[in-house]
């Protein structure tokens, strides 16, 4: 198949792009490289530079016959969102319909999208969230992926382009992005390794559902062959607190550094934790890489790089 990621030089979508490549697809990138970066890109890919929301990118469509649409390209950074909910949109909103009507106007079959499993159910009812959960986001950024997902449904009751949605929980990593606000295992462990004092926010004891980028990829290779129009969580279900995370890390790194914690950031996310259920039954998909497994290689990854 011929395969339009966007964001495809970013921290998922460029493992994406490998996985797709692999597989033996013809896979083109379109990226700004704001956060992506060029030694990211496949070099079996074809590579564009360009903002989604830029009209060049019908260049894109008219130059190769896209099948399937894998959209990870955003603005995912939950507090810059709130600081700036206008630029989130921009991205977020315009730039996806931007690049769905240029899949309505060239004829794409299929996309399938990166939303949020954290950010777009809010405060839980319950423990871990299922597909069903009320979705209750508490920031813009969390309100552009629930936008994004009621557009696909529009584009799919009018035009008939089927959808796979994955709810992706916090995901960590190689080539996570370990600048700005987003990422803490990022973080935390570039801070380590570079003999800095990282910062726990609070008391520590938020909890999240950390899910590593391996197991990530695997759910979008298989969303290629699922064929019908679906959301799917995709998490480990097991909660993690910051503080934990900030031990194992420290373990990990052979860093000497104190738990240090700072006020916390007004309105995160006290819990959050995602129900895996659904795609294990209909995706025959499930996390198999253990946090301290995925740790560790994120820590080598990152270790790697700095030599």
């Amino acid at each position: 198949m011929n395969i339009l990621v966007t964001g495809g030089a970013g921290f998922i979508g460029s493992n994406v792009v490998d996985a797709y490549v692999n597989e033996g697809h013809a896979v083109v990138i379109v990226d700004d490289l704001s956060t992506g970066k060029k030694e990211n890109i496949n070099p079996e890919a074809k590579f564009y530079q360009l903002d989604i929301q830029s009209p060049d990118v019908e260049t894109i469509f008219r130059s190769h016959k896209i099948d399937v649409i894998n959209h990870h390209a955003a603005q995912m950074d939950v507090r810059k969102s709130v600081a700036d909910p206008k630029f989130d949109a921009s991205i977020n909103i315009l730039g996806m319909l931007n690049v769905m009507e240029l899949g309505v106007r060239y004829g794409v079959k299929k996309v399938i999208f990166a939303s949020t499993g954290g950010a777009i159910y809010g405060e839980q009812d319950y423990f871990p969230a299922d597909e069903q959960h009320p979705l209750r986001p508490l920031s813009p950024y969390g309100i552009t992926k629930l936008a994004t997902e009621k557009y696909l449904f529009y584009y799919f009751s009018v035009h008939g382009i089927q959808h796979v949605i994955l709810r992706y929980a916090n995901i960590y990593g190689p080539r996570q992005n370990p600048h700005g606000e987003a990422g803490v295992v990022a973080i935390f462990t570039s801070k380590m390794l570079a003999g800095e004092q990282p910062v726990v926010n609070g008391d520590g004891k938020q909890t999240r559902d950390y899910v590593f980028v391996g197991d990530v990829v695997r759910a979008n290779v298989l969303a290629l062959s699922y064929n019908k129009t679906d959301v799917f969580n995709v998490g480990t279900g097991i909660e993690t607190d910051v503080n934990t995370l900030f031990r194992h890390l420290k373990k990990f790194t052979g860093s000497a550094c104190e738990e240090k914690h700072a006020p916390a950031k007004a309105g995160e996310q006290l819990r959050s934790v995602i129900d895996h259920t659904k795609a294990r039954r209909a995706l025959g998909w499930r996390p198999s890489v253990s946090l301290e497994k995925g740790l560790k290689e994120t820590v080598e990854f990152f270790r790697n790089e700095k030599r």
